[in-house]
């Protein structure tokens, strides 16, 4: 996540590599003391005696010299940052362990503590000196710099997770010294996508992270950072105004395999969903040569239907995707259902859709292509229907979607504020009060309509406490009336596509606006079934539109020429979103 985490490390230099130990703990020195490293030393006493009170005399003399060397960067208004920094090196001692035998781990994003807050404080920072109000115009990454300028590509062992920090630039090569530039950043090869997750320094240094598994470490990569939008520009109203949007580096990656080897990737189970961010990868595990082009209805039918997946990026059907070999998994992989397995585990269900006009992409797509229902001209922005399982077989379902982008369906771009409306928000308890029936699964999301109202940031934070606070009143109105409450999702909003990087819902804004509401969702104790990252899900995607409309990744099968004048494929990436849900409601 850009701009806002807090580093997992204490202060690395410029442009250094780092294996990290994502368990936060220090190596062990085997044979230590107060004299140095490697030195015989007597067992000592209870107590460690003067040795021991040196050692947490210098332990704390460097945190504190650590706090002046940060603030010197970092000024005024950095206290929370700096609270999360030292907490984690404090808490990294008493865990230890050791780097050589420690068994590796996956990439992940730790779930950020005061968000908003921090976000806020960040925003807010002064400028005053030439460092601070200086523009971003390039970056230095002296590691992988040199050996680019060299004409070589950089080798990395695969496996292993590499941390480079780079810095910003002006436009006369001095570093800057604050934070807030949005970089997209996109590591790729033959059969690999991810993000890899970006820390903001608050500094004018970022810090990124690469992993790739062995298993795909056979072809060329290529890492490419994207100055986007600079000093938190992504904010404004009127975004398109201010957006930098500029390859600052494309840089040639080699991964080698060796003996190091990852734990294998689990299918995600109900705590697997309590992630806020997801740091996954796409994947591509097979691949039709001849299949170039979606067919007369706009199906990219590459692979035969049954064709299986590989153990442990998923389970099922991988042709069942329609995405010629390509899927997602993150932290944990997904099971991909077929039609028996889906109607099994949602015989009897009554799912809650509230959200932008993607709900109503997914639901059509969930319908079609994994339960086999075929007439879906009921699925619009707000609709409450049953359906049954075209098989013969035993099922059915009910779904009610709810359109949020504006109280009247028929208009668009109020987003959280059509809660304002009494009458909209009369209409949203109407499903959670009636009878002795209520929804088992709801699944909300806000985000792209909120992008164009909210000329101020301040107050869509305030609109995020309203609607934490509503949804936190309707779920106890449930409970009150002695009714189990649904459990309740958070489906993070999509990284617009293409043109749509520069509008007022960039990507910049709608990643903050995510981090936001899910805060405030879980503060006010929602989100009683997690969060699925649906942002992380498109964002390898987003660069341009063969996979997407700009606002939209499920968009119906149709040979039609797209925005860059050839055929698109545009709903994969949308039925993966429909398994991944899946996972979710049945998961146990």
């Amino acid at each position: 996540m850009s701009a806002l985490l807090p580093p997992p490390h204490g202060p690395l230099a410029a442009g250094d590599a780092k294996k990290t130990d994502l368990t936060g703990g220090e190596p062990k020195r085997t044979s230590s003391s107060c004299g140095g490293f490697g030195e015989h030393q007597h067992p000592k006493k209870p107590g460690g005696g003067p040795c021991a009170a040196k050692l947490v005399l210098a332990s704390f003399l460097f945190v504190v010299a650590l706090f002046a060397v940060d603030v010197s960067f970092t000024g005024a208004g950095a206290d929370h940052q700096l609270g999360h920094q030292y907490q984690h090196y404090l808490g990294a001692e008493s865990e230890g362990a050791d780097s050589e035998s420690a068994s590796l781990s996956w990439l992940s994003v730790p779930t950020p503590t005061n968000f908003t807050d921090d976000l806020l404080a960040r925003w807010l920072t002064p400028g005053g000196s030439r460092c601070r109000d200086a523009r971003t115009a390039n970056i230095s990454v002296p590691v992988l710099d040199g050996a680019a300028a060299a004409g070589a590509a950089t080798e990395l062992s695969a496996a292993e997770i590499h941390e480079f920090r780079f810095w910003a630039l002006d436009d006369t090569g001095l570093r800057r010294c604050l934070g807030g530039d949005f970089f997209e950043i996109d590591l790729s090869g033959e059969a690999w996508k991810s993000r890899p997750p970006v820390v903001d320094n608050g500094d004018g240094s970022y810090t990124f992270r690469l992993q790739v598994a062995p298993r795909f470490a056979a072809a060329e990569f290529r890492l490419t950072i994207v100055l986007l939008f600079r000093s938190f520009e992504g904010l404004k109203f009127s975004s398109a105004r201010f957006s930098y949007n500029t390859e600052l580096r494309r840089i040639p990656l080699l991964f080698r395999a060796g003996v190091a080897s990852l734990p294998a990737l689990e299918t995600c189970r109900t705590a697997d969903f309590r992630r806020d961010i997801w740091s996954g990868r796409w994947t591509r595990l097979a691949r039709n040569d001849n299949c170039e082009d979606v067919d007369e209805v706009g199906r990219y039918r590459c692979l035969e239907p049954e064709h299986p997946c590989e153990a442990p990026w998923c389970d099922g059907p991988l042709g069942a995707l329609e995405s010629n070999g390509w899927v997602y998994s993150a932290h944990c992989s997904f099971r991909l259902f077929t039609p028996d397995a889906a109607w099994r585990c949602l015989d009897g269900k009554w799912l809650f859709f509230w959200g932008d006009s993607n709900h109503v992409d997914t639901i059509r797509n969930l319908l079609t292509f994994v339960l086999g229902v075929q007439d879906t001209s009921v699925v619009t922005r707000r609709f409450d229907a049953v359906f049954t399982n075209p098989s013969g077989e035993p099922g059915t379902l009910r779904i009610t979607n709810i359109y949020n982008g504006h109280w009247n369906m028929t208009m668009n771009y109020l987003g959280l504020q059509s809660l304002r409306h009494r009458g909209f928000r009369q209409l949203v308890r109407s499903y959670f009060m009636g009878g002795d029936r209520v929804p088992d699964v709801a699944i909300l999301n806000s985000g792209l309509h909120d992008g164009c109202y909210w000329s101020s940031f301040r107050a869509y934070i305030q609109a995020t406490e309203f609607a934490a606070q509503f949804w936190s009143g309707v779920m106890a109105k449930v409970r009150s009336r002695g009714l189990a409450a649904p459990r309740v999702f958070y489906r993070t909003t999509v990284a617009t596509g293409g043109y749509a990087r520069d509008l007022a819902f960039n990507p910049n804004k709608m990643e903050l606006f995510n981090g936001v509401l899910v805060e405030k969702l879980r503060q006010h104790g929602v989100l009683t079934g997690g969060v699925i990252d649906n942002f992380d899900m498109t964002f390898p995607w987003h660069y341009d539109n063969r996979c997407n409309d700009g606002v939209h990744y499920g968009r119906a099968p149709a040979k039609l020429v797209w925005r860059d004048g050839k055929i698109g494929h545009q709903y994969f990436v949308d039925l993966m979103l429909g398994h991944v849900l899946l996972n979710a409601i049945c998961s146990g």
